[in-house]
């Protein structure tokens, strides 16, 4: 939708009549926000909120790391770069039905778990801290919940798959083999440009989607350039998109499987972490950013 120009109270406002708010109107921006409202430095690039902005440059669905996955998310731009930023999606339901039949047969009752620490470890060897309070104490808490790989939408009925960064260790799997399977799916959906919508960012847009059978991402861009969105995301119904809950039983397989994948992902990027230090327009690859030098 062009030409909106939502501000963060129009966008909570907005993101209601879809259902009740996980967040509404929050900024999505690099630049840190003074204490009269306005926008100023560029944050640096070794800070958490931009290691995770960089983390989301691959693909993946919101809030499948929390007990409850979302319904819709929603963006609008107040400020872009001139070149580059874009955000993509890529259509699970199609990537569904144009799965081999003894694919869909194969993947039939299987799941993953689904957790940030492992995403943000596993793509640019990031490894947060889960103990942090506050915002990103609630995205990278040591939780991971088990989602299955195939969903079947709670409005339409219509199958999709439910694959993305934040998933992995198949249950019933071997290690190198759900890894291949996960990344092959996730190929599979994205690989085909017929699945995927290229937005290129104007002031004033107001982009929304279907988390719950729908992908999306960042894309790079000159990161000492200013980029303000707004983000508000409704929150999924409990009754089809509840996981389980910390204090459920099922959680601690969850956690024992994110503690066992960390430990192999910290031997095997012990010189591969996050490195990054200045905002430069180092925009790259997952594979650039993982080569970068780490600092101890």
């Amino acid at each position: 939708f062009p030409e909106q120009h939502l501000n963060e109270e129009n966008s909570a406002d907005f993101g209601r009549r879809f259902g009740d708010l996980e967040f509404g109107g929050q900024p999505m921006s690099n630049q840190k926000k003074r204490s009269d409202g306005s926008l100023g430095e560029i944050y640096d690039l070794q800070s958490q909120l931009m290691r995770t902005n960089v983390g989301n440059e691959t693909w993946h669905t919101d809030s499948t790391y929390k007990p409850i996955s979302s319904k819709v998310a929603m963006l609008s731009a107040v400020v872009v770069p001139e070149f580059d930023g874009q955000t993509e999606l890529a259509d699970l339901r199609a990537g569904y039905d144009a799965l081999a039949n003894e694919t869909k047969e194969r993947i039939a009752g299987l799941s993953a778990f689904h957790s940030t620490n492992y995403s943000q470890a596993n793509d640019i060897g990031d490894f947060p801290d889960k103990d942090k309070e506050g915002l990103y104490g609630e995205v990278y808490h040591g939780e991971a919940y088990l989602r299955p790989l195939i969903k079947v939408h709670p409005e339409t009925g219509e199958p999709n798959l439910f694959v993305g960064r934040h998933a992995f260790s198949v249950p019933g799997l071997e290690r190198n083999e759900s890894r291949a399977l996960l990344a092959s799916l996730l190929d599979h959906v994205t690989s085909d440009k017929s699945r995927v919508y290229s937005h290129n960012w104007e002031p004033g847009d107001t982009l929304l989607w279907d988390n719950r059978c729908i992908l999306h991402r960042a894309r790079p861009y000159d990161y000492s350039k200013p980029r303000h969105l707004i983000a508000t995301r409704v929150a999924g119904d409990p009754a089809t998109e509840l996981a389980y809950y910390p204090e459920d039983p099922e959680a601690e397989a969850g956690r024992a499987a994110l503690t066992a994948e960390l430990e192999i992902l910290r031997s095997e990027t012990t010189r591969h972490r996050y490195g990054a230090s200045t905002a430069t327009s180092l925009g790259g690859t997952k594979e650039e950013w993982r080569s970068l030098a780490s600092k101890d």
